[in-house]
């Protein structure tokens, strides 16, 4: 509506007409009464509604036309009014400035794809998402959040809070800054806690703050440039705070939580202590205390971890192990060589906002996932063939099983020890799992170290009450500084997220680029191409059947696919077809791919009599934007011997 616009004219009007008889002071009432007059506030109450996303069962709704070709309509938005009874926060982010590394970027030409910086915001189980604005030296940032203070339980929901009770909420605003670049690859370029409480004591209810965001990782020290943030109380405060008792009730916060911090590390030293005592091998294991995150700020492991409830996103423990294997994995970043891993463990909002992590991510977020669904899930550090660190996931059952998750590919093993002491005819369990030795293990509530004499798994006993195989943590040191007991250091875990990525139109995309891949592919080696759409559309329910697969353990319904494509492939034809998995939505990569698979390349590069060639894409769509994606080429031709 340009709301801004039309209030500055009326002002300036009426400034011009009224002021200039009798230079009298014009009070607010008075400018009130010209925009009323005028109509203008009329217009802005018809229209402040605050927009939210419509449910995607809405969405689906609508007819699809049945081309190939998907009307791009923007998301319905539905409105929902704002309630009066509650307190909001509305930040305002105003533009950036001095992202020094993007000075030499040029102007975007319109229509032009080009690197994009996004915005995600975590403030008391509520999400949000800027909208992307192109990267550069002062990117566009123009968003407006309403955040309401009110969200999680704070006794009395039909009362207003007050400036002192909101001084009591801790809770950060969590920031993550992402850049996008042009092959729609992210990186987490900086993650900042605002403290938002010093609106609290702001005049008129509005502050500005500029914030200087720092780099991840090795580049924590750095400056990567500075947003212009605008915080807005609404309703109005009655009364507003002096700044000393703000700038008091930080401190406290902060010595509160540095005393905490100081004993937990006297009492770390001092179990770690008692733990090279019991052996002086052990110094060698892998016992993990404390992880840097991607501020390079030291955090128990134990505060990485949570039970994580994903609503009615996730259904089942192996669904979520599903999707914890869907979302990519990437080390993090190292810059030079040396072959030394980087270490960053990221809170979970980076690990989100950004789509992919380091297996210590994907274990995190799989146990915190696990322990949601009721399950004694922990975190185990040890390392895989050749010594290589690594993490995974553990469950113990009721009656003793051990399962083994692993959190990057959703595979599970049950563990069965070898005991070393048994006769030599004795059948000893092959181990099937890739892990070779466990240094320690973790959730938000324990902590073991493992004092067996040996520390490999395929040897391990996990019977945790026993102090002489695993040396446990106190619980009341890990409590002292972990959620639900530290909440001012440890960031809160935000909520999952629905998948926005509409799985039918993305299917059909991928598949018309990779035809038009594989047709010029073959035309380059001077073959022509035909497709056979029937046998392109009779290999959905084996892809469907894969990820049944991946996702239960279960195969089904082979038969049936088997006897389609027997009856669609005539005698003396013969048919050829290669299923291949991705967690990326890049045609051109994956075909890239694709062709480095010498049986993929014999079927699109088939030659003979009658060559009809298929594809299928089936994508399959996991809470936030991660996706499991199913392709499958196939051909049929007659056989001439």
């Amino acid at each position: 509506m340009d709301v801004h616009g039309r209030i500055r004219e009326v002002l300036a009007e009426t400034i011009r007409e009224e002021l200039v008889p009798e230079h009298q002071q014009l009070s607010t009432e008075d400018l009130i009464k010209a925009l009323r007059q005028r109509g203008i506030i009329d217009d802005v109450m018809k229209e402040l509604k605050f927009v939210t996303d419509v449910n995607e069962k809405e969405k689906t709704s609508a007819p699809k036309p049945s081309t190939h070709f998907v009307d791009r309509e923007p998301p319905v938005l539905k409105k929902t009014n704002i309630d009066p009874t509650r307190r909001y926060l509305y930040l305002q982010v105003l533009g950036g400035k001095a992202f020094l590394e993007h000075l030499q970027e040029p102007e975007p030409l319109p229509g032009q794809i080009c690197s994009t910086f996004t915005l995600c915001l975590h403030f008391r189980n509520q999400r949000f998402r800027s909208k992307p604005v192109p990267c550069a030296c002062e990117p566009d940032f123009q968003d407006g959040f309403l955040l309401e203070v009110h969200k999680d339980s704070l006794g009395d929901g039909s009362k207003m809070v007050d400036a002192t009770t909101m001084l009591s909420i801790c809770d950060p605003v969590h920031m993550v800054l992402i850049k996008t670049d042009t092959f729609g690859e992210t990186t987490l370029v900086a993650s900042y806690f605002l403290e938002w409480r010093s609106v609290l004591a702001a005049e008129n209810g509005i502050t500005n703050v500029a914030v200087e965001l720092l780099g991840v990782g090795t580049e924590s020290k750095v400056s990567v440039g500075v947003l212009n943030i605008r915080l807005e109380m609404y309703p109005q405060l009655n009364k507003t705070l002096s700044s000393e008792i703000i700038s008091t009730q930080f401190t406290l916060e902060r010595q509160k939580t540095a005393e905490k911090e100081r004993l937990f590390l006297v009492y770390a030293k001092q179990w770690w202590r008692e733990y090279l005592q019991i052996r002086p091998t052990h110094n060698t294991r892998l016992v993990k205390i404390f992880a840097q995150d991607e501020n390079g700020v030291n955090r128990p492991v134990c505060s990485y971890v949570r039970p994580l409830r994903a609503g009615r996103l996730l259904d089942t423990p192996r669904q979520a192990a599903r999707f914890v294997s869907v979302l990519g994995h990437e080390r993090a970043p190292v810059i030079g060589g040396g072959g030394g891993k980087q270490e960053q463990w990221c809170t979970l909002l980076a690990f989100l906002g950004r789509n992919k992590g380091d297996c210590e991510d994907h274990a995190n977020l799989l146990c915190s996932l696990l322990l949601g669904f009721g399950l004694e899930a922990f975190v185990c550090v040890g390392t895989k063939a050749k010594g290589v660190p690594h993490t995974w996931v553990m469950t113990c059952g009721s009656d003793g099983t051990i399962t083994f998750w692993e959190s990057l590919t959703g595979h599970r093993y049950i563990h069965r020890p070898i005991n070393p002491d048994d006769p030599p005819l004795v059948e000893q369990p092959k181990p099937l799992y890739p892990y070779r030795t466990i240094g320690c293990i973790f959730n938000h509530q324990k902590f073991f170290g493992n004092c067996q004499p040996s520390d490999a798994v395929e040897l391990c006993v996990f019977d945790l009450h026993h102090e002489s195989k695993w040396k446990p943590m106190s619980e009341e040191a890990i409590k002292s500084v972990c959620p639900p007991g530290a909440t001012a250091s440890v960031p809160p875990f935000p909520p999952l997220c629905a998948s926005t990525v509409d799985a039918a139109v993305t299917s059909n995309e991928i598949e018309v680029q990779l035809r038009i891949l594989v047709s010029e592919h073959r035309k380059d080696l001077g073959l022509s191409t035909v497709w056979d759409d029937q046998l392109s559309y009779l290999l959905s329910p084996a892809l469907a059947a894969y990820e049944l697969e991946r996702t239960t353990g279960v195969s089904a319904g082979n038969e049936e696919f088997q006897d389609a494509v027997r009856r669609a492939v005539p005698d003396g034809h013969t048919f050829k077809g290669f299923p291949i998995h991705f967690v990326h939505r890049n045609a051109r990569r994956a075909f890239a791919t694709c062709l480095r698979s010498p049986f993929c390349e014999e079927i699109i590069c088939c030659r003979g009599d009658q060559v009809q060639l298929a594809v299928r894409v089936r994508v399959f769509t996991y809470p936030e934007s991660a996706c499991a994606v199913w392709i499958m080429f196939a051909c049929k031709y007659r056989s001439v011997l």
